[in-house]
């Protein structure tokens, strides 16, 4: 099984997802739980989804004071995923409280990554809304570098941001990508999109394929060709 591809779950409860995932023979892949699914079912999803021995990205973008998201963590540690994500935006000293809690909680085992820039977010929106200048892969970079020297593992970025963070925070910093889309499928609401085979050669640690496959006539068939891509770089 590829343990690189991340299979984004949302669902709005473990009905749809236990159907979703049996109906299409999905068991085992690994997947990414998010706000919707978290906040509705709470930790027992990830104990469903460790029964089918399911690796687990938690997608919570955890942001808020320092020492309430080291606590946060703590418990989240418990959970025993493979990864747990917060905002770089939190600050230098909340990234540091957060990677205490996750290794108090289970010895360091979950990785911590650290959202850079939302791949809904592009330069007019970022300058204009936000109100910070410059361009979108200059602030990227500057967030993983700061998040690789507060503790973080890795963040979370596009595709287009891989190549420059693995240059300036070094190959062993992860990368984990959404945004990844299937030619001919739908951008939705997301802006610095990319195809499994641009982001495999871009250097990226791990994707995240969400509506590609989700919304497919054929789902199972679609996390296939989303495989064959990222395995062998060709477009199938």
């Amino acid at each position: 099984m590829n343990q690189s591809v991340y299979l984004a779950l949302d669902f709005p409860n473990w009905e749809e997802t236990k159907h979703f995932l049996h109906t299409n023979q999905l068991a085992g892949v690994p997947v990414k739980v998010g706000m919707e699914l978290f906040y509705r079912e709470g930790p027992k999803i990830i104990e469903y989804l460790k029964q089918d021995n399911h690796p687990i990205f938690l997608d919570l973008k955890l942001h808020d004071i320092p020492t309430t998201v080291m606590k946060a963590m703590r418990n989240i540690a418990k959970l025993d995923v493979e990864m747990v994500n917060v905002h770089a935006l939190g600050g230098a000293e909340m990234i540091k409280r957060a990677k205490e809690g996750l290794t108090v909680g289970n010895s360091g085992k979950t990785k911590l990554i650290a959202v850079t820039m939302l791949t809904s977010m592009d330069k007019q929106a970022m300058n204009t809304e936000l109100h910070i200048p410059g361009e979108v892969d200059e602030k990227v970079s500057h967030f993983a570098r700061f998040a690789s020297s507060n503790g973080a593992d890795g963040v979370v970025c596009s595709v287009h941001e891989t190549e420059k963070i693995k240059t300036e925070c070094g190959t062993s910093f992860l990368t984990v990508t959404p945004g990844i889309r299937l030619d001919g499928t739908e951008d939705n609401d997301q802006k610095r999109i990319a195809s499994p085979k641009f982001a495999k050669k871009q250097g990226t640690d791990y994707i995240v394929v969400g509506r590609s496959v989700t919304k497919a006539v054929n789902p199972k068939m679609a996390y296939e060709r989303v495989i064959k891509e990222w395995d062998n770089g060709i477009i199938v």
